[in-house]
């Protein structure tokens, strides 16, 4: 018997078989058209992992939360093109591109174009939950015409 928790989990068109395809949240109406699988951190065996990586996907026209965390992200983009709000600017994302959203960002992907925006998105296992903005907030973020056009709420 082998005791080694190692292991490959395979990929065909941006699902991995043997991983859940879960909703992006159950509650709320500020996030469109997104999905999530847990890839790696949260399965038997892994619990060495300080670390949780997941894949999102965004469909054409869809957007994810504007959330802000103490804890960082490290997001690769693997799949479509669009934009993501880091605070108070909106930078463009395509294939391979690397996010790194520091703690207290606000931020926000939103997918253009006509297929979906795919990335991994690394966070630590021990992580605080989202915070979503306050009106005092919003008003900041929105004091900035270039995100103020894109933001979605």
């Amino acid at each position: 018997m082998n005791d080694n928790p190692s292991k490959v989990i395979k990929a065909r068109n941006y699902r991995w078989d043997s991983v859940p395809l879960r909703e992006y949240k159950t509650e709320g109406t500020h996030f469109k058209d997104i999905t999530r699988q847990t890839l790696l951190g949260e399965g038997e065996g892994e619990e060495a992992l300080n670390f949780i990586t997941r894949y999102f996907e965004i469909q054409p026209g869809g957007y994810s939360t504007l959330e802000r965390h103490q804890h960082v992200h490290a997001v690769i983009i693997i799949r479509g093109r669009g934009e993501v709000i880091l605070e108070d600017r909106v930078e463009p994302v395509e294939l391979h591109d690397c996010v790194y959203i520091a703690p207290d960002t606000f931020h926000q992907f939103h997918a253009l174009g006509d297929e979906p925006l795919g990335f991994l998105c690394i966070v630590d296992r021990q992580r605080d939950r989202p915070q979503l903005p306050e009106a005092d907030d919003l008003n900041r973020l929105l004091a900035n015409a270039e995100v103020a056009r894109r933001l979605k709420t």
